[in-house]
């Protein structure tokens, strides 16, 4: 695990692959997803800030939940607690947060954006002072897992389309998985990869991820695992 910091306000920390955020205000710190190994994920970002910490989750995919239980709650989309208590099997309370929400943490506002397709609840962070958007798995150029059945193509089109419309707000995005930072310029061959994609015209090879065996879509800008 590295813990980096990437101004006076933000820290990332990468975990086997998977990224999440520790983001201060003047009054409040927040943990952005908790990660895939890092069960003392609180007592991580406790090193890292004096402020009291609250943890918001973009999704509840497991490598993004794994340090939750060290927390009383969190923040998550309705949407997802499918994913988190039914498929993930988790516990805990979950403070609900919805498409324009904003979560201050003293002199610092985040709006929360819903980008449901990659999982029900996605959704990502827009911090408009400092032009970035937190995105989650949804906007990324690694590999975008887009199948079983919390995944949904038509939404997870329709979710790249609303970023593509605000992308005048951002100038970095800052997302969970591959190459940090990315610039909005992304979107739209992600978008375009994404619509092919649906139709069956990318290129495609199988793999074996963990046993199974699931195609691999080349978008050029990323890669979509589908099944």
């Amino acid at each position: 695990m590295e813990i980096i910091r990437i101004d006076s306000q933000n820290w990332r920390i990468e975990d086997e692959g998977v990224r999440f955020f520790l983001l201060e205000g003047k009054e409040k710190a927040l943990l952005v997803d908790s990660g895939m190994t890092a069960h003392n994920a609180k007592e991580i970002a406790e090193g890292l800030t004096s402020l009291p910490i609250s943890l918001l989750n973009t999704h509840a995919d497991p490598d993004h939940i794994a340090g939750n239980d060290g927390f009383d709650s969190f923040y998550m989309n309705p949407a997802e607690t499918l994913n988190y208590y039914n498929a993930q099997k988790r516990n805990g309370k979950f403070i609900p947060v919805e498409d324009g929400d904003i979560i201050n943490l003293g002199n610092r506002e985040l709006k929360v954006i819903s980008i449901p397709g990659h999982t029900p609840g996605s959704i990502a962070l827009l911090d408009e002072e400092m032009k970035v958007l937190i995105s989650g798995d949804t906007v990324q150029d690694g590999d975008i897992y887009m199948f079983g059945l919390m995944r949904e193509f038509n939404a997870y089109i329709a979710s790249l389309r609303k970023l593509e419309m605000m992308s005048d707000q951002f100038t970095s995005i800052w997302p969970s998985h591959g190459s940090f930072p990315l610039s909005p310029d992304i979107i739209p061959p992600l978008l375009d990869g994404a619509e092919r994609c649906l139709k069956g015209e990318l290129e495609e090879e199988e793999i074996d991820l963990r046993g199974m065996t699931i195609l691999r879509a080349d978008a050029a800008v990323a890669h979509f695992l589908i099944s």
